[in-house]
């Protein structure tokens, strides 16, 4: 009786499993027939056409223009019936939000790109900064990387959610926003503070990331987690003034000149985080060899300080990952040629880690110079708040290395930026932030076609490839299974 009743419970329970294998094989098939796969060759030739038009409007930052951005937005965004609202700090610099709702069992997925760019100087591009012209596999323009890629991408990815009809759990919120490059005012900050409940949500997917390809083959993906935090550092040095034919060793000039190539030449104590550690150990593994001997001799006390000086000549990208990083970059001094100057200013960009002591890191520059002439000073400047990094352990990381496998067949690596990013006020809010981007060329920044470069270019598959992209992981994230 008793190995009867053992029979029959492991039959009832095989049956439980098997009822919820097949329901879950019945939900699967229900979820695809309800949402087929778009057809990409139609999709790319929208997104392409909104990608053009996009380009084409001037919002260079300053002064930014950025309504006209939003014009050509809500046209679109007209068309295919998506709710919207306008938020403006400044009539001229408009932000927009767009949501479509979910049944509102998960917390919201904000999906964003920023509207201006910075300017350009005319006479340096091949082709005129806002025709979009196509060229060999290319689309040339400003904005082409940074960040209307980006904003096209969440554009054609609300549009084609609206246009499917699959079911949310999450709210899906876009938000086309102004003034990240130049003037955070009237964009990120104006909304946090003013408009936090139309933007608030769990996870925001926005600008910071790339797929990265060496002689045309892809690499890996990087994903932004984290960001450093800019600082402006005065340094100025006093002297007395005197007559340019009496030459003074207490010259100002003279007494900042060896405070800056003393503080340019310094390097900062190095200290990883969850994300620069992980990044470093994941780039061994997918680099040539020596490229892998040298990231891995970081974490050798008796071979680190080769393998950053390496990088500080070579990688300065990777080498600024590795410390509060500082850059001089504006010099002030004198204002007749014959008379010696009482004063003379340096402005340091300086880029701080997530965890950085600021007056902490103010006094070791102070040590470092070791001058009494100069001093050193922290001025306010449009920083960002400085935040912890978002989690490489989360349900969104786990959507964008599926994705990036899926659509680019490479794996996915955290990265920390040594730029700044509007994230930041966002990951300050508590949102989990992840930096996505299209492909790029290596070989594109150092031929001067990056962001911020005197020219700007995307490979045209690359934003086809990145909608594709954008697709995967917010259907993944936010799609009712």
């Amino acid at each position: 009786m008793q190995r009867t009743d053992s029979r029959r419970h492991r039959l009832g329970l095989y049956t439980n499993q098997m009822l919820r294998l097949c329901l879950s094989l019945c939900l699967a098939v229900s979820f695809a027939l309800a949402a087929e796969p778009p057809d990409w060759k139609k999709i790319d030739e929208e997104t392409l056409k909104h990608y053009q038009a996009l380009i084409r409007i001037d919002s260079t930052d300053p002064p930014g223009n950025e309504t006209r951005v939003v014009d050509y937005v809500k046209t679109v965004l007209d068309a295919e019936g998506i709710p919207y609202i306008v938020a403006a700090k400044d009539p001229a610099r408009a932000n927009i939000i767009a949501r479509l709702k979910g049944n509102g069992s998960k917390r919201p997925l904000l999906i964003v790109g920023h509207s201006d760019t910075v300017k350009v100087d005319e006479k340096k591009w091949i082709y005129p900064p806002f025709s979009a012209t196509r060229k060999d596999g290319y689309i040339y323009g400003r904005g082409t990387i940074d960040d209307k890629d980006n904003l096209t991408a969440s554009l054609m990815t609300l549009i084609l959610l609206k246009r499917s009809g699959i079911k949310l759990d999450r709210d899906v919120i876009f938000l086309s926003e102004a003034g990240e490059e130049a003037a955070t005012g009237p964009g990120i900050e104006y909304l946090v503070e003013e408009h936090w409940k139309d933007i608030e949500a769990e996870i925001c997917l926005a600008e910071g990331g790339l797929v990265t390809r060496r002689n045309g083959e892809i690499r890996y993906a990087l994903i932004q987690t984290a960001e450093k935090s800019p600082n402006l550092v005065r340094l100025t040095a006093h002297g007395p003034a005197g007559h340019g034919s009496r030459p003074l060793r207490t010259n100002a000039i003279v007494h900042l000149s060896r405070a800056v190539e003393t503080i340019a030449m310094w390097d900062p104590p190095m200290r990883f985080n969850d994300t620069t550690r992980y990044y470093f150990e994941k780039l061994a593994s997918v680099s040539t060899p020596e490229e892998a001997a040298r990231y891995n001799s970081l974490f050798d006390s008796q071979k680190s300080a080769a393998a950053r000086e390496y990088l500080a000549q070579n990688e300065p990208g990777n080498y600024s990952m590795l410390h509060t990083s500082i850059s001089p970059n504006i010099i002030r001094a004198g204002y007749q040629i014959n008379v010696i100057p009482s004063s003379a200013e340096a402005e340091l960009d300086v880029r701080a880690l997530p965890d950085e002591d600021m007056p902490k890191f103010l006094d070791a520059i102070r040590k470092q110079i070791n001058d009494p002439a100069v001093d050193v000073t922290l001025e306010k400047r449009n920083d960002r708040p400085r935040t912890d990094p978002s989690s490489i352990h989360s349900e969104a990381y786990a959507a964008l290395e599926a994705a990036n496998r899926s659509v680019y067949d490479t794996s996915t690596i955290p990265v920390m930026s040594t730029g700044a990013t509007d994230m930041a006020f966002l990951r300050a809010r508590g949102v989990q932030c992840y930096g996505i981007g299209p492909m790029i060329d290596e070989e594109d920044a150092p031929k001067g076609f990056g962001a911020h470069s005197d020219q700007e270019r995307l490979l045209e598959e690359a934003i086809y490839k990145f909608v594709r992209f954008n697709w995967d992981v917010v259907t993944n994230l936010a799609a009712s299974k």
